[in-house]
């Protein structure tokens, strides 16, 4: 497998948001199959230093469930830096980088943030430019071209706004599109 759906939980919605939780996961579109995960929480004053803190974004965490609110605030944390060397190796067992192709949920999201952290710690982003994928376009073609809409038609397992469980969704929602649009 060499796709990573990618999901991140922020205190900001802006390019340079301030990440707390980083959560992917090996998947294969054309069959649906889940492979390898990854999680970690990432400590919010590491997190504030490289990237930003929207107060809005902090009024919207403040009203999401308990158990969203917990893993953001667990003491079981890495600092950013330790974090993202953490996804450099998870995401190396796919061995050449321009063949990872990392997913995320919006154009201007996910990947561009995870991007940007990689920037401000000097990390090289550890895949191409040309491999980041948006799940909302795909969304939008199974909505558009099958009349399927994940939000509506796939039941959500887990917590929402935990960012594995998210990334999990969010895989298994694009592939049962890729397996419509197939069809």
């Amino acid at each position: 497998m060499n796709h990573v759906m990618l999901d991140l939980e922020t205190m900001g919605q802006g390019s340079n948001a301030a990440i707390v939780a980083i959560g992917a996961v090996f998947f294969e579109p054309t069959t649906g199959e889940i492979g390898a995960n990854f999680y970690w929480r990432v400590d919010l004053e590491s997190a504030a230093k490289y990237g930003e803190v929207d107060p809005s974004t902090i009024i919207w965490w403040l009203k999401q469930s308990d158990a969203a609110r917990a893993e953001i605030t667990s003491d079981d944390t890495l600092d950013l830096n330790c974090a993202l060397s953490e996804f450099c190796e998870w995401i190396a067992q796919i061995e050449k980088t321009n063949n990872r192709i990392v997913w995320g949920n919006g154009a201007s999201f996910d990947n561009v943030i995870l991007s940007n952290a990689f920037k401000a710690v000097e990390y090289k982003k550890p895949w191409e430019y040309c491999n980041d994928r948006d799940v909302r376009t795909v969304v939008e073609l199974g909505r558009t071209l099958k009349g399927f809409d994940p939000k509506r038609d796939m039941p959500f397992e887990g917590t929402a706004h935990n960012a594995l469980d998210d990334a999990i969704h969010q895989a298994k929602y694009v592939s049962a599109i890729y397996k419509a649009l197939a069809e």
